[in-house]
């Protein structure tokens, strides 16, 4: 029997907290099972070590106990601070924009998705090759090196740079080819509509329920879709439209990865339309659906008009989704509560895709409701 690879979660936030329980649900993608939590109460991280000294010799000790291997942190850890808590705990220290990397990883498939993943990881490691110790700051020569006194760290971080270089030019192709099909869609009248969203909230579901093809495949865990996928949906007025599905999102995606994915998500800020789809049976639904604002605002895709769908209503009270439908309906939103699975309200989703691509294109929708904000949604 196989040992479950174990880590220990350590936060500086309350337990119970959303985003401690995604960050949980994200080892579990991985295959990690966390074998406990470790609570630091304190106003802000420790610029050394991130937590105390104290906290770090309790991890080393509960860590040994459960059989641990790896500290994630929940929270962006500097390279000083990964390093010193790795020496503290003697443990591998993983922080949050590592574990979303892990999974990124993990899941892509094609060539450009794997570009995608390398080129971000490459990003994001630049920073800690200072803190791989003294194999980082011996002096070296010989035949392709600057001389006698480069450091080990110079030639690594110069061979990561040849990559990246390597990795930009070949999705710097990859955009131009979209770029054309993106104009030749328009020059022949052919309007696009892309699906956003946070991840797992079934756009690849809708995708392949709305064009009828068997071959899109989605599942039932965080980010299965990291390419796009097209199919042609027929419209209730006869035309058919391009929808286009895109990478999840989630709570700080990390720079590195929106900067790589940037061909992919670019889909999004040039559709005609965009389709929310929220997971209506989440008690986090609002807060996904701040999160989805807040990504469409980096991507510069804030102002292209959306339609937004509270999926999975066959598995949230009805009580429950009404509220959410009038709270969202009070930002300004055009939204419709349905199901992928089941195809429960989709031709009333459809009818409010046609209407939405038929009117003037104008600005994002205006928050609504009362000064000061809204209660949040809280399905069952």
């Amino acid at each position: 029997m196989t040992t479950p690879r174990r880590a220990v979660l350590a936060s500086l936030v309350p337990e119970g907290d959303p985003a401690l329980l995604e960050l949980e649900a994200l080892l579990g993608n991985l295959g990690y099972e966390v074998a406990g939590t470790v609570f630091q109460k304190r106003a802000a991280p420790d610029p050394s070590g991130f937590l105390g000294q104290g906290k770090a010799e309790e991890i080393r000790l509960f860590a040994q106990a459960q059989g641990a291997r790896i500290l994630v942190v929940e929270g962006e850890l500097s390279p000083t601070q990964r390093r010193i808590l790795g020496e503290r705990t003697k443990l591998e220290v993983w922080d949050r924009p590592y574990v979303i990397m892990k999974i990124f990883e993990a899941r892509a498939v094609t060539a450009e998705a794997k570009w995608q993943v390398q080129l971000a990881a490459y990003r994001y490691e630049i920073p800690f090759l200072k803190g791989l110790g003294r194999q980082m700051s011996r002096p070296g020569g010989g035949i392709g090196t600057r001389g006698p006194g480069e450091t080990e760290f110079e030639r690594h971080r110069r061979k990561i740079e040849r990559r990246i270089g390597a990795i930009e030019e070949k999705l710097r192709e990859v955009r131009r080819r979209r770029k054309e099909r993106r104009e030749r869609r328009r020059k022949e009248g052919r309007r696009s509509v892309a699906l956003v969203g946070y991840t797992n909230s079934g756009k690849t579901t809708l995708l392949r329920r709305l064009s009828g093809d068997p071959k899109v495949q989605g599942a039932d865990r965080l980010f299965a879709t990291l390419d796009t996928t097209s199919r042609s949906v027929l419209l209730p007025s006869g035309q058919r439209v391009l929808f286009t599905d895109t990478v999840g999102f989630i709570r700080r995606l990390p720079p590195q990865l929106v900067a790589a994915f940037r061909a992919t998500l670019e889909e999004t800020r040039d559709a005609d339309l965009i389709l929310v789809v929220l997971d209506g049976a989440d008690p986090q639904v609002e807060a996904h659906y701040e999160v989805v604002l807040e990504t469409l605002e980096a991507l510069e895709a804030a102002q292209v008009p959306r339609v937004v769908l509270l999926n999975k209503a066959d598995l949230s009270a009805a009580e429950a989704s009404e509220d959410c439908l009038s709270l969202l309906r009070a930002r300004g939103e055009r939204i419709v509560s349905g199901s992928a699975s089941t195809g429960e309200g989709l031709e009333a989703l459809l009818e409010a895709v046609e209407n939405r691509l038929d009117e003037p294109r104008g600005g994002p929708p205006e928050p609504g409701g009362e000064e000061g904000g809204i209660p949040a949604c809280s399905p069952a």
